[in-house]
């Protein structure tokens, strides 16, 4: 995949440091959440606003074309580009809350969910909620007018931002909120300002162009440029920012967007409504609108059939002998729970007179409104899940006006009917008109994109023939550009080749997007998927699990894991050995070395994907014989494997550091970077051998940690060097007078983490088999639950003793349900920091953290940048840049205010977080045994 040294050379000028054109780059940014694929030039990671302007100026001159890339969850395409691609996420991801939460100041590269966190305190959010909130970011929601499932057309993106920084083609940077804003622009760039002044005028004396587009916009509509700027705004600064939104990155960089922030009401009700036939359900839509509910989710028959197959489906569901019926997801919203009983009892009432099949139900209870609403979010996983190897996933969307919604819908299932689409759901937005629906293509074969290509014709016949709008939500891309013309006529669509024009003379802002001429741009570039393996294949590219992963600003994420691949798969078969031999090497490092395999990315995954998974098989298949041999001849002497560790770590803390940071780096050298771990003066010394702790009825088995043995404790902000939580946990259980028995054969007992996500197996199995006769004899016929003490240890022994019947808890839990209740707090903290970790967060763990926490601080905080620390095991030793990219965010909000103490629950994440910080992390188990001295 050769580079133009040239461009290369012309890009790293701009960008000093932040040019990216190695194949593993390259093919790793070409592929997002649509259906297509082109492979940029380069990839290019802009500093700062200051950078990105000065790559537009130097653009103007070139003629070379940019898109901008930021989540990567749009489905249309208008991510993509064969040119040079901008990573807007990385460097752009500030978030200034203003007046109290009533605004809200954010850069490009900040989640929906970063930027609802920040205001929630407030009792705040943003009016657009789109379903990707947990991936897409802001920049993406201004570039396609995002809006979601609540906000409609009055609290989406068009309607609730306020102002923004952008930076136009030529390089010019306008600050929209500027009181002088529109004399700027008239100054700086005349031929643009003069020319919206004469569109918005030419628009306004067409009756006809105002009777469409009054039409068009009376409904959700994110096909082409958004005209109604025109009838809503007068002066040009005004008129160019509400035309830059939804624009798909073709008019402007929009480097910093402020919003006017809605209500997040607190009290929720939800309920599902089951009726005959889907016109009972659409009828019934325009007296439900009355009771204001925030949302009204429609789920057809195919739809309630295919979440009748979800594991997690509600029994009522599974009762439901599904023929004609259709479902209205109903959700009321309100500031407290006497209003959300007023509300609900309106709703009712209401309810009582429609014809359903059920009675219907409204509550508040959270479990039961998340059963309700992942029948409705479950489908994407249901069928994108299951899916045949090879197809490709596409999730459309379309609006009509509320009273075609019945037609539509049926024309709808007659044409998925005619072109043989099985189990293509429809559900949507129903209060808005707004429908979605999937189906499953072999984009690959002729045949199959034929008969894509004849259903899109037909699809657009039927939307445009109820006067709907062919992209509702998911904005034009590539997939509708050829039909703009169709949808507004000749005359709109000149007006937006004109905007196009004005705003980007020299087309170099994401060229092809949203305008094109050519009526077969929808089926080109499109996206195949070679058949891989089972993780790999069921990915459908959504990036959703890319906000969570820790290598996301270091290497790869979890999204870029998987297509590269399918990328060295397709470069096998295709022949291309080069690019394949290139694409295996890169990955060894970026792709395995700095995976911290963490499971965080299944938590976030739609079709249930852990790569971290993934990543310990390969590394297992990838193995060296020298390891597994040392590594299993460690698991059958860890007792003396994890002395020699505690003795070099406390000989190591002893000698002079220049002494140690020589053996180590020579280590290093010889052996591997991915082998020998990377001392670092901040390291503390060996910890104690773990030694039995017998009792006579005790009410658990406990298993310290492996890791207490190599490293000792934290010193606390007086620098004295704590008692560690092994001992901290018999202190507390001591208190409260419950018996916990350490078994003999514990010094030689691991959970076998280390093995496993190293791939040694035979190892991870001579473990297993030394546990699991310990706990057994241990438990005896009394079926004891067994507890470590830290998160991941007791995810690790789970794993290990998966098949027995042990029941695992972590300390933390054991201690909050059975000990806390005991015991008597003398002395509180006035503010504790505290880092939830990726095991206690996937096991369930965080609720018992808080509440032990808030037993003895009289404030707890969780920053909002919280996030796995990467360290991983061992991973922050052999790696420590791992651990530094993904402990930025967190540091330094912790860095902004001083705490009392700082706590997680697992030695290696306390290691991570004490080095990020420069402050002093322990086990919360510890802090709670000096609030509970005598």
């Amino acid at each position: 995949m050769p580079v133009d040294p040239a461009l290369l050379a012309e890009l790293e000028a701009l960008v000093p440091g932040g040019v990216k054109a190695r194949a593993t780059d390259r093919l790793a940014y070409a592929h997002d959440a649509s259906h297509y694929l082109l492979t940029p030039e380069a990839v290019v990671v802009p500093r700062d606003a200051g950078q990105l302007a000065a790559l537009l100026r130097a653009s103007a001159v070139t003629g070379r074309a940019l898109t901008f890339r930021s989540g990567g969850t749009s489905l249309s395409g208008q991510a993509s580009t064969d040119a040079v691609l901008v990573d807007t996420r990385r460097n752009f991801r500030r978030i200034d809350v203003l007046d109290d939460g009533l605004r809200v100041r954010v850069q490009p590269g900040a989640t929906v969910r970063q930027v609802n966190t920040r205001l929630a305190r407030y009792g705040r959010k943003l009016g657009p909620d789109p379903a990707s909130e947990s991936a897409c970011t802001i920049g993406g929601v201004v570039a396609n007018n995002s809006s979601g499932m609540s906000c409609g057309i009055t609290a989406n993106t068009y309607r609730t931002l306020e102002s923004a920084v952008l930076i136009l083609p030529s390089g010019t940077v306008l600050d929209t909120a500027a009181p002088d804003a529109d004399e700027r622009l008239r100054l700086t760039e005349p031929e643009l300002y003069l020319g919206l002044d004469k569109l918005r005028d030419r628009v306004r004396d067409n009756p006809t162009s105002v009777k469409i587009i009054t039409e068009q916009y009376s409904i959700k509509n994110t096909m082409g440029y958004g005209l109604n700027s025109f009838l809503d705004h007068d002066r040009p600064v005004d008129l160019l920012l509400h035309l830059v939104i939804g624009s798909e990155g073709t008019l402007a960089f929009v480097a910093e967007a402020t919003f006017r922030t809605v209500p997040a009401h607190p009290a929720v009700g939800t309920g599902l409504l089951i009726f005959d036939r889907l016109a009972d359900a659409t009828r019934a839509l325009p007296v439900l609108v009355d009771t204001e509910p925030v949302s009204i989710e429609l789920l057809d028959a195919t739809s309630l059939r295919v979440a009748q197959r979800d594991p997690q489906a509600t029994a009522d569901l599974l009762g439901l002998a599904v023929q004609d019926h259709t479902a209205l997801l109903i959700e009321y919203a309100e500031p407290d729970a006497d209003a959300l009983r007023a509300r609900t009892e309106l709703g009712l009432a209401t309810m009582a007179e429609l014809p359903l099949a059920a009675a219907a139900e409204l509550s508040a209870d959270p479990s039961r409104r998340g059963d309700l609403w992942h029948i409705r979010k479950g489908l994407y996983a249901t069928i994108a899940g299951n899916r045949a190897p090879g197809t490709t996933a596409l999730l459309e969307d379309i609006a009509v006006p509320v009273p075609s919604l019945l037609a539509t819908c049926e024309e709808l299932t007659g044409l998925f009917q005619r072109y043989d689409y099985h189990d293509s759901v429809i559900f949507g937005h129903a209060r808005d008109g707004n429908l979605h629906f999937m189906l499953s293509e072999r984009l690959g074969d002729r045949d199959q994109l034929r008969r894509y290509a004849d259903f899109t014709e037909d699809l657009v016949d039927l939307v445009l023939a109820q006067h709907g709008t062919l992209k509702a939500e998911h904005g034009t891309g590539r997939i509708m550009a050829p039909y703009v013309r169709r949808q507004f006529g000749d005359e709109l669509y000149q007006v937006m080749i004109e905007i196009k024009q004005l705003c980007d003379p020299k087309s170099i802002l994401n060229p092809g997007i949203l305008i094109n001429e050519d009526p077969h741009a929808h089926l080109a570039h499109l996206k195949t998927a070679p058949e891989v393996e089972p993780e790999v294949d069921r990915c459908v590219e959504c990036g959703y699990c890319e906000p969570v992963c820790p290598s996301r600003d270091l290497t790869l994420t979890p999204r870029q894991r998987i297509v590269l691949r399918r990328e060295l798969a397709r470069a096998e078969q295709e022949g291309d050995h080069e690019l394949a031999a290139e694409l295996r090497a890169e990955y060894d490092y970026d792709g395995l070395d700095t995976c911290a395999a963490d499971g965080m990315c299944g938590t976030a995954c739609p079709v249930l994907i852990d790569t971290g998974q993934l990543v310990k098989r390969l590394r297992a298949e990838q193995a060296p014989a020298a390891g597994r041999t040392g590594w299993g001849a460690a698991a059958r002497g860890w007792d003396a494997g994890s002395r020699v560790g505690s003795l070099a770590l406390s000989v190591a803390e002893r000698a002079p550091a220049a002494a140690v940071t020589r053996v180590n780096q020579l280590g290093r050298a010889l052996l591997g970077t991915d082998t020998v771990p990377l001392w670092q003066p901040d390291l503390p010394g060996g910890g104690r051998v773990r030694r039995p702790h017998p009792t006579r009825q005790p009410e658990a088995i406990y298993l310290p940690a492996c890791i207490q043995t190599l490293f000792g404790p934290e010193r606390d902000f007086a620098g004295e060097k704590g008692i560690g939580v092994s001992e901290a946990l018999l202190n507390l259980c001591g208190r409260a007078e419950v018996e916990i028995v350490v078994p003999d054969g514990i010094a030689g007992v691991c959970c076998g983490t280390p093995w496993k996500s190293k791939g040694f197996l035979s190892g991870w199995a001579a473990m297993r088999d030394r546990v699991r006769p310990i706990v057994s004899g241990a438990s005896g016929t009394a079926r004891l639950p067994v507890i470590s003490d830290g998160a991941s240890c007791s995810e690790g022994f789970r794993t290990l003793l998966e098949g027995t019947d042990a029941v695992i808890m972590d300390a933390v839990d054991f201690v909050a349900e059975r000990v806390l209740p005991r015991l008597t707090i003398n002395r509180r903290l006035g503010a504790l920091a505290l880092h939830p970790t990726c095991s206690s967060t996937q096991n369930g763990g965080n609720p018992a953290m808080i509440a032990i926490g808030r037993a003895i601080a009289e404030e707890v905080v969780v920053p909002d940048a919280w996030a796995c620390c990467g360290f991983a095991g061992d991973r922050g030793l052999l790696h420590p840049e791992l651990t530094a990219a993904a402990t930025r965010a967190e540091a330094a909000e912790i860095g902004g205010r001083h705490f009392d103490a700082y706590a997680s629950v697992n030695r290696t994440c306390e290691l991570g977080l004490t080095r990020a910080t420069g402050r002093p992390y322990r086990h919360l188990l510890e802090l709670l045994d000096e609030a509970t001295r005598p």
